[in-house]
């Protein structure tokens, strides 16, 4: 059968790692599994993972002697929104989609991050594996029983037919929330607010009254320095035309004559090399004239006015009188100004104001209630499907009498006065961020038993199966394309821990799907087999990653049943395991296509 072409983690390599020296993990696009004896390391190589998903650096897992730990993993044929965060750090991904992710962290704590051969925040490691990894751990166990985490798990799996009621639900609440708080605060602050208002009214008619310039005040200080220097700079322009043009009785001769005499004598000598001097002569007659002219000009303006300097004084001293109160210079007296207006625009505590703001208050708030409505009447469609999904998923689990019930019900608030009270299909309810819902998985063990709360109904074993359940019935919702199991398998054996691996290569059918285990049981149903071996050497233990090929998967099957790898029975027990497992998987396999048929 050809394999799914889809975005995997194709490889990761991990170097000085806790009691991993150097390995490389070579990964399936379907299930891939991982074993080894206690203490070989294999929880080091779902550390790496989460390094690897811009997870919490700990200068505690560095290989002893080791100066820093390094995981690389290789993700092939990327997403689009892993391509899109590629392209906005800058990083390079290659034809494929192929992107190399790197996160090290030095033995003193330090970390460090890339991605596609650019340094970048871990935060973008982080962004990169929202998009394509998901690790289920024993963590994650305990993250399933708070109440915020189940009500995402259930947005999560009714898609957009949640996603988009909500967003319109967050985005009308937050305009209700900031009407509100207006509205309290010009109620409540009226006094302090009218106050505040008469301040910004004096100054605004301070302001309008000197009705100060951009720029004005810059502009007015050069004026007054001219105006105050006016016979200096008289003196020197007169001066300075004087030497170019020469005195007005002519009897001393100025620059621009003296060029002009010299350009003549040039003119009458008759030598060419002397003639070729005459442009730039030239040139430089007609720059003395222009600014002989311009020094004319300039003295013409020059009249000493005494009144105009007392009148540019003056407006200098009005225009002080606003920078002292308001701002360092007129720009900033006029953006005063401006805030000042926009300020006051919404300290109106006239009745016609509230009155006003109340009807948009309650306008908002019709809204919000039709949105949570409508999220809560999706949300409880969406409840009613995972509940049996995942029911049908736990009767292949061992617990074919226990039920999943997925309640959807409104947080009632004490009343109309409480924080965020909103009045929903004739009920006081709290409209939190995410809705007014608040939702409860429960779990019913057995017929006749009332359904309890998951922390109450579920034993640890049953914990991890509701969780796999969950995780195969979320399987066509979720979009991460490669998931990571944590021994979520702990606390279970027999028959349960061969319908876990079942339903774990079912899943591996939709993602890459790779499973820390220490059942074989669960191990047999795998596409690549990874063992993590200890070897010792001068004192130090150290550990190492292969892929097994078939014969030794036997033997590695063995040992994990108690250790009978080196008996006939335990090899024939992990032959008949593996067996078991290649008929269910061809069976699995077969019933899609017998259903396709049958459509």
């Amino acid at each position: 059968m050809a394999r799914i072409v889809r975005p995997m983690l194709a490889e990761m390599r991990i170097q000085g790692l806790g009691v991993i020296d150097d390995a490389t993990l070579e990964l399936d696009p379907g299930l891939t599994v991982l074993t080894g004896e206690t203490g070989a390391g294999k929880t080091m190589v779902v550390t790496g993972l989460s390094l690897l998903g811009g997870g919490r650096a700990e200068a505690s897992r560095v290989a002893e002697g080791a100066s820093r730990a390094v995981v690389e993993g290789r993700f092939e044929r990327s997403g689009a929104a892993a391509l899109e965060l590629a392209e906005e750090v800058g990083a390079e991904a290659d034809e494929d989609g192929t992107l190399i992710a790197v996160r090290s962290v030095s033995a003193d704590g330090r970390s460090r991050a890339h991605l596609g051969g650019r340094s970048v925040p871990v935060g973008v490691l982080g962004r990169l594996a929202e998009a394509t990894l998901a690790v289920h751990g024993q963590n994650d166990q305990l993250r399933l029983l708070r109440p915020a985490d189940q009500r995402a798990l259930l947005d999560r799996y009714a898609g957009d037919a949640v996603a988009k009621p909500l967003a319109a639900y967050r985005e009308t609440r937050a305009e209700w929330q900031a009407v509100s708080a207006e509205l309290v605060e010009r109620r409540d602050n009226a006094r302090r607010l009218a106050q505040e208002a008469d301040m910004l009214r004096h100054g605004l008619t301070e302001i309008e009254a000197v009705a100060p310039q951009p720029g004005e005040d810059r502009e007015l200080v050069e004026e007054a320095k001219r105006l105050a220097a006016a016979d200096d700079l008289r003196e020197a322009a007169g001066l300075a035309r004087a030497m170019l043009s020469g005195s007005d009785d002519g009897e001393t001769p100025g620059a621009v004559g003296l060029a002009g005499e010299a350009r003549n004598r040039l003119h009458s000598a008759g030598d060419p090399d002397l003639a070729a001097l005459d442009p730039r002569l030239g040139e430089a007659l007609a720059v003395l004239t222009d600014v002989t002219a311009e020094l004319s000009s300039y003295l013409d303006r020059l009249d000493a006015d005494p009144e105009r300097l007392a009148q540019v004084l003056s407006r200098q001293a009005e225009l002080k009188a606003l920078t002292r109160k308001y701002a360092a210079d007129t720009d900033g007296v006029l953006e005063w100004a401006a805030q000042a207006q926009e300020r006051l625009a919404g300290l109106d505590t006239s009745d016609e104001a509230l009155a006003a703001l109340a009807a948009r208050r309650d306008a908002l708030a019709t809204d919000l209630a039709g949105h949570a409505a409508a999220l809560g009447a999706a949300r409880a469609e969406a409840a009613g499907r995972l509940a049996a999904d995942t029911t049908a998923e736990l009767g292949g689990l061992a617990m074919k009498d226990a039920e999943l019930h997925v309640s959807v019900a409104a947080r009632a608030a004490s009343g109309p006065d409480a924080a965020d009270a909103l009045l929903v299909e004739g009920r006081w309810v709290v409209a939190g961020s995410d809705g007014v819902d608040e939702v409860e998985l429960r779990l019913v063990p057995h017929p006749g038993s009332a359904p309890q709360p998951l922390h109450k109904g579920a034993s640890g074993g049953e914990l991890s199966r509701v969780m796999l359940a969950l995780e195969v019935a979320l399987a066509g919702a979720d979009p991460v394309p490669t998931m990571v199991f944590d021994e979520v398998d702990a606390g279970v054996g027999g028959r349960a821990a061969v319908e876990i691996g079942r339903r774990l290569a079912r899943l591996a059918a939709r993602h890459q799907v790779i499973v820390v285990t220490h059942l074989p049981q669960v191990a047999a149903y795998a596409d690549r087999h990874l063992v993590v071996q200890k070897k010792r050497g001068e004192g130090v233990t150290r550990s190492s990653v292969r892929t097994l090929p078939e014969p030794e998967r036997i033997v590695e099957l063995a040992r994990m049943l108690a250790g009978l790898d080196d008996t006939d029975t335990g090899r024939a027990h992990a032959e008949e395991l593996l067996a078991a497992a290649r008929t269910h998987r061809e069976e699995d396999r077969a019933e899609p296509r017998k259903r396709r048929r049958k459509g």
